[in-house]
């Protein structure tokens, strides 16, 4: 997940590791950094990378664990404490009292949600720009009970003395609440904060990173010919731009009609890439997905076949072409996180995570790879790309495939395809597509009774489902107008023949995914 011997484009930033100890906020730290033009990377809590020269501070994560459980994450933390700055948050903050001989223990109450946090020094840098009782969010079971001789209280709440501390004679400091998530209105204050201590310049670009990743990849492809797997949305367009900067003529652009795309999907992706200059390869192979995907109901399995499915078509494109060394594809950091977690939790795969088989003799190269959603279409922008290229919604790899629950046949492909440009175009003509993050239309694999022309009907039911998020790794469901939905009810249901129920996903990640499957 966090390391890819492939390809990591190496900077010559400064940059701050940030120790992952399980919690599902830990990529929103990363996310807070960089809104702060800081580079971050995030890595295991048992991995640190030693040797890396240009670290100036650390940051621990919060955890699904307590310290006390047996099977908790407790690394030896000796290369890290008293040599750079550091800033426990949540366990991270509890496990730091915990090694130096502190109490943490079962509070009275489970401390979750909103709290006032109120400075108790006006001198520690930390707390800079704090004002008393500003609102913070906790998310823990634990607290710190006693603190060990050389620790410092610098905030509190009305229900924890120890909110906030440092260690004397350290650059450390530790917080129990989570300044990274939303909720917490001085979190960015917080965290800034940490960047001064740190003595961060904050110089992470889209223009800095265009430049580094363009010479990271000329020095590792050379003269090597690529393929690259494009799908027509923004992650994998400015993946082929960045490619085509470095290596120019040696890419090669495949685009495949897995018989799971969008309405008129295809021939529109290839008329977007003309005024790239990008060589594109369109290769039909709805006859051989479909064939694949006979009677799999599974959505683990759709998604594995349909990623296998990618792979053998890219292999034999490779063969053809000759002497095809490397497979580039547009994966992005969620992808990453919500393949497989620290704790070893897989939310779902991702066709394009995870390594290629053995058996393929390409190497894989990821431009985006530590990249979150904005700062990829920040890049597009500063690469000069179509608005519209970089505003598409995200689509997911498998396309419709994770949009049909249940079995896949070209007769529900199709009629899922019409609903869905019925909502699109709506969400066009409507002005509301560039104020959501993602739409799209799920076919559901039940039937209900509906009336129409005096007859009775016994036809499938869709979900339109449409969110609101900055990252994808939180989104909440988008409030459009009714009126809106009630139009596009009725043109889906009198338009498309198969449909008469229309239903609105008002579910918000998490608990809910943004894609059904």
């Amino acid at each position: 997940m966090y390391l890819c011997t492939k390809f990591i484009y190496r900077l010559m930033l400064e940059k701050i590791i940030i120790l992952d100890f399980g919690s599902q906020t830990t990529q929103l730290i990363a996310r807070r950094l960089r809104e702060l033009n800081m580079y971050c990377e995030i890595v295991p809590y048992n991995k640190f990378p030693e040797k890396d020269e240009s670290i100036i501070g650390v940051i621990l994560s919060g955890s699904p664990f307590s310290v006390n459980d047996p099977d908790a994450f407790k690394p030896d933390l000796s290369t890290v404490t008293g040599k750079y700055p550091l800033l426990g948050i949540c366990y991270g903050a509890q496990y730091l009292a915990y090694i130096a001989g502190g109490k943490v223990e079962k509070g009275d109450s489970r401390e979750y949600g909103r709290a006032l946090l109120t400075p108790i020094t006006e001198d520690d840098c930390l707390m800079k720009n704090v004002k008393p009782e500003a609102q913070v969010w906790m998310s823990h079971g634990d607290t710190i009970t006693v603190i060990p001789d050389n620790f410092t209280v610098i905030a509190n709440t009305r229900d924890v003395p120890c909110a906030a501390y440092r260690i004397e004679g350290e650059k450390t400091w530790g917080v129990q609440f989570h300044p990274e998530v939303f909720h917490t209105e001085i979190g960015m204050t917080i965290l800034d904060n940490f960047l001064f201590i740190c003595q961060a310049k904050k110089d992470w670009t889209s223009a800095n990173f265009i430049e580094s990743t363009v010479s990271q990849l000329k020095t590792q492809l050379g003269d090597d010919k690529v393929i690259l797997a494009l799908s027509g949305g923004v992650d994998s367009s400015v993946s082929a731009v960045l490619l085509n900067r470095a290596i120019g003529k040696n890419l090669t652009c495949i685009f495949v009609d897995n018989g799971l795309l969008r309405k008129n999907e295809f021939e529109q992706v290839l008329d977007d890439y003309a005024h790239l200059g990008l060589n594109v390869l369109g290769i039909d192979a709805k006859t051989y997905f479909y064939r694949e995907l006979a009677g799999v109901t599974e959505p683990e399995r759709k998604r594995k076949i349909i990623g296998k499915g990618f792979i053998d078509i890219f292999e034999r494109e490779a063969r053809k072409l000759k002497d095809i060394r490397w497979l580039a594809q547009g994966t992005i950091y969620p992808d990453i996180i919500e393949s497989l977690s620290i704790t070893g939790t897989t939310i779902k795969s991702h066709h394009n995570v995870g390594g290629l088989p053995s058996t393929v003799n390409l190497k894989l190269v990821e431009p985006l790879r530590l990249l979150f959603k904005d700062e990829v279409r920040r890049v597009g922008r500063e690469l000069g790309m179509k608005e519209h290229l970089i505003k598409r919604h995200p689509f997911p790899g498998p396309g419709l495939g994770v949009r049909i629950l249940g079995d896949i046949t070209p007769e529900k492909v199709h009629i899922l395809q019409e609903a869905d440009d019925i909502f699109i175009r709506g969400l066009h003509e409507w002005n509301l597509y560039d104020k959501v993050w993602q739409a799209g239309v799920i076919l559901l694999p039940v039937q209900s009774v509906g009336v129409m022309g005096d007859e009775r009907t016994y036809e499938n039911a869709v979900a339109l489902r449409t969110v609101t998020s900055t990252d994808a790794m939180t989104a909440d469901w988008a409030h459009l107008p009714f009126d809106f939905l009630a139009k596009i009810s009725s043109e889906i249901i009198n338009k498309v023949k198969g449909i008469n129920r229309v239903v609105y996903d008002i579910s918000s990640k998490p608990p809910s995914t943004i894609e059904w499957e």
